[in-house]
């Protein structure tokens, strides 16, 4: 897999990568149009911040790449790279029970609360990358 040099792009299948966790230096790009959103990407090696029409969809600490990244009304998905293990937080639905994958395993049902972040973590620093999975309960 390779970071994505461009800070954002749109996928043939529909979704969209972002981040880059290579960067020594922070990097934005704002008012990138996908799919009739705008989302705005912040990423260096420390963090990866991504919103989208001003609200947050997705945080990594450190920063991490993000491939395939496709979302729909029960499901968000995508492939995540990094140099270390990272926390991610995901913005999902207020309030609401999802199960999480990760690489094909389930790791069990969280619930997002009030905020509707859902936070997990991926062991990235043996691996080349991690596909992840959250599907709405």
């Amino acid at each position: 897999m390779a970071v994505v040099r461009e800070l954002i792009r749109s996928e043939e299948n529909g979704g969209f990568s972002f981040g880059n966790h290579e960067l020594a230096a922070k990097a934005k790009l704002e008012d990138f149009k996908h799919g009739g959103d705008l989302l705005k990407v912040k990423t260096y090696n420390e963090i990866t911040k991504l919103e989208k029409n001003g609200g947050f969809l997705y945080e990594s600490v450190p920063g991490t790449s993000v491939t395939n990244f496709l979302e729909s009304e029960d499901e968000v998905s995508f492939t995540v790279e990094g140099d270390q293990d990272a926390q991610i937080t995901v913005g999902l639905a207020d309030e609401t029970d999802y199960e999480v994958f990760v690489d094909g395993e389930s790791i069990g049902i969280m619930n997002t609360g009030l905020g509707g972040k859902l936070s997990l973590s991926v062991l990235l620093a043996a691996v080349d990358h991690v596909d992840v999975k959250i599907v709405k309960q």
